[in-house]
């Protein structure tokens, strides 16, 4: 069980990553950071980036540490309790960015295209739940375990990077002490 507070340092951690590693490329204009905006907090958005064509690209960052599983974690239902759907059900997100602080590997995963193939073949994977601790209480999140390799063989034009080279300093995010290093 993770506290919203290390949700949020590991989403933050995941946002500083990614937003730098973009700054990287000449072709991107301006980068914005959208993700305490209510309009596109509805809309599941956590970031957009303009190219030197004009082009607004919209991504959904997905901060996650448990990289040695070789699996995504889709989540259906972001709140069990309140049956409320899960961000990768409804994100309008041009681009899910999945990505895995250690060992800073990115994923760009095209939506609606991923989700179109998740839904078709979600019952192929098995669910999972985690939880999460606010205030003395706590809710579940419901998701599904998807094999990064099958997404990567079935979905077409999903990238992977390795930002490590990208990024000059070394941030180590430690989501059971809630610290950075």
């Amino acid at each position: 069980m993770y506290t919203m507070k290390e949700n949020i340092k590991r989403a933050k951690q995941a946002s500083h990553d990614i937003e730098k590693w973009l700054n990287n490329f000449d072709s991107i204009t301006n980068i914005r950071n959208v993700e305490n905006i209510k309009e596109f907090q509805k809309k599941d958005i956590d970031l957009l980036f303009k190219t030197q064509t004009g082009k607004i690209t919209s991504v959904e960052i997905k901060g996650d540490t448990y990289h040695k599983t070789g699996n995504f974690f889709f989540e259906t239902k972001s709140n069990v309790g309140k049956d409320t759907p899960g961000c990768f059900m409804y994100t309008e997100a041009d681009y899910l960015f999945y990505y895995f602080i250690v060992p800073k590997t990115l994923y760009i995963l095209p939506m609606p295209e991923t989700r179109e193939w998740f839904v078709n073949n979600k019952l192929k994977f098995r669910k999972s739940y985690t939880k999460t601790a606010v205030k003395g209480r706590h809710y579940k999140t419901e998701g599904r375990l998807v094999q990064i390799k099958t997404v990567l063989r079935e979905v077409d034009n999903v990238r992977k990077y390795n930002l490590k080279k990208y990024l000059k300093e070394w941030v180590y995010y430690d989501a059971r002490s809630s610290s950075l290093y």
